[in-house]
């Protein structure tokens, strides 16, 4: 091995010592709001030997976007930071090694690298060089994160079953600022909502629960995160849409009338949108010469139709509609109205029957009486 290799090789040595023992945990990347804080989580660690070295009397700086003193040093804890690039304050005990810090009232040239370094007035001093934590500065919030659980699962479809239990949770980032930012729920339409709220490792949380129901088949459930700054308020939104999925119904004002021929018509409504059949004294119903039938959408969910009756029924004609779509099957038989002719014989038909009845009964008083 020659100079050159033992040299090489020496330094190589040297700096898988430096890094063993001059270490730094830092985050890799935070993101910041504009006009609010910043808190970087900040542990070093430096060699056994020199710890009795490391006093109360060290103080931290931080460089900005390289770990020049004279043209990158942005702040120290040794002056007041409000001659400093950027205000701040080490919460951290450097003699514990701890070198949290906080940044305040961010602005978008607040972005970049920022590298920490201590020092005091023995030799123990040391820029940690290698290791950097990236900060940027967005001027909205981000959009807080909305999910969806059915029955405790979650769930990417935002289509529900009708009577199931519904859980939609919204989260987003704290993001340093004072007071801590709120979470509201609104919904389209407006129904009664009932939240709750708390926070889990920075990180604000809001469940809202309620059970599906089809009169509520299409919701969009909207979640607000509210920051309060010193200069003004900032809002972020994220929306979902929830679609109830039920099975067919058909409306109580299906019904039959009738002028020279009888019409009739049924209403349906279901998600997905329901099918509707004809039946006619137990079988099916399509058009042709003595019947018509036409549909008409009444909503995304609803459907209406109508029939048209030209041949002549008997009393015992009988008319169902029957509605279906892949949750289930509804059945509703109306009532037919007789023509003018048939009307009069069930007349003459009642009459004779009560005629005939009064004279059963006066030949029994007669018998009874002899």
């Amino acid at each position: 091995m020659d100079t050159v290799e033992k040299i090489f090789f020496f330094c190589f040595l040297l700096q898988g010592v430096c890094c063993r023992h001059f270490c730094i945990s830092l985050p890799k990347k935070i993101e910041a709001l504009s006009g609010s804080c910043v808190i970087i989580n900040c542990r070093f660690e430096i060699n056994e030997t020199n710890n009795k070295d490391l006093t109360e009397r060290y103080i931290g700086v931080w460089f900005k976007d390289g770990t020049d003193l004279k043209n990158n040093l942005v702040f120290n804890s040794s002056t007041s930071s409000q001659h400093s690039f950027i205000r701040g304050n080490i919460t951290g005990k450097l003699k514990e090694k701890d070198c949290t810090t906080v940044f305040y009232d961010l602005r978008s040239n607040h972005s970049g690298k920022y590298y920490f370094r201590f020092e005091g007035e023995g030799r123990l001093k040391w820029t940690y060089a290698t290791n950097n934590v990236s900060i940027h500065v967005i001027e909205s919030p981000p959009k807080p994160t909305v999910q969806l659980y059915v029955e405790q699962k979650e769930l990417q479809d935002q289509e529900v079953l009708e009577g199931s239990s519904v859980s939609l949770r919204c989260s987003a980032e704290t993001l340093c600022s004072s007071p801590p930012p709120t979470l509201t729920w609104s919904s389209t339409p407006r129904i009664p909502l009932s939240e709750s709220s708390r926070l889990q490792e920075l990180i604000l949380i809001s469940d809202l629960n309620f059970t599906a129901t089809h009169r509520q088949p299409r919701v969009t459930f909207t979640c607000t995160i509210t920051y309060q700054l010193q200069d003004k308020t900032k809002t972020a939104q994220n929306s979902i849409t929830l679609h109830v999925q039920y099975a067919s119904k058909i409306s109580n004002s299906s019904s039959c009338s009738r002028t020279n021929v009888t019409v009739c018509f049924c209403e349906a409504d279901g998600n997905p949108s329901p099918e509707l059949e004809w039946h006619l004294s137990g079988r099916p119903v399509t058009n042709s010469s003595n019947t018509f039938i036409s549909e008409e959408r009444l909503s995304s969910t609803g459907l209406r139709s109508s029939i048209t009756l030209h041949q002549s029924l008997t009393n015992t004609s009988t008319l169902q509609c029957i509605s279906n779509n892949t949750h289930g099957t509804a059945r509703k038989q109306l009532q037919l109205p007789l023509s003018r002719g048939l009307k009069i014989f069930s007349v003459l038909i009642e009459v004779a029957v009560g005629a005939l009845v009064v004279m059963m009964m006066c030949v029994i008083t007669y018998t009874c009486v002899r």
